[in-house]
């Protein structure tokens, strides 16, 4: 199992992972070209040649960043990949210097695992909701906030 960074090859594997989930009403859809202008933001886990789970670090301020289309496919769950993921990102944004990562999830068990809080979602700035435009959900939005702050940056 490997985990790395996305390249160009995997990005048709990464939309329908990810809009597997968005059809079951999990997370926002992501279409093609999205993927493609941020693909530097994701990083893949690739097992026998197989996407088998994606999550990506999106930066939105100098010191804010957020965690994004996390998904793991359904018969990898369970096997630590969603953690690898996020500790991936995690470390990226501590090299870049990165003091907030947040998450807006219907899992915060599995982050507050990973050290984050629960947090207020009124308590995150107005610009990360530009992406909440897109979902069905929004304005009614039934997912938790979590955040988690970076020591020593």
């Amino acid at each position: 199992m490997l985990i790395r960074k996305a390249n160009i090859a995997d990005i048709k594997a990464i939309h329908k992972l990810i809009n597997e989930f968005a059809r079951k009403g999990e997370m926002i859809p992501r279409s093609l070209n999205d993927l493609y202008e941020n693909i530097r933001d994701i990083y893949a886990c690739e097992d026998g040649g197989e996407i088998k789970g994606v999550c990506a670090l999106h930066i939105l301020w100098e010191d804010l960043a957020e965690i994004r289309s996390l998904s793991v496919r359904s018969d990898s769950q369970g096997t630590g990949i969603g953690r690898k993921l996020v500790k991936a990102c995690i470390g990226e944004a501590r090299k870049l210097g990165i003091k907030k990562i947040f998450a807006l999830t219907y899992h915060p068990d599995f982050f507050r695992k990973l050290g984050f809080a629960d947090i207020d979602k009124s308590e995150l700035p107005q610009k990360i909701w530009g992406e909440c435009l897109r979902c069905p959900k929004f304005p009614e939005c039934d997912e938790a906030a979590v955040i988690l702050r970076l020591r020593g940056n």
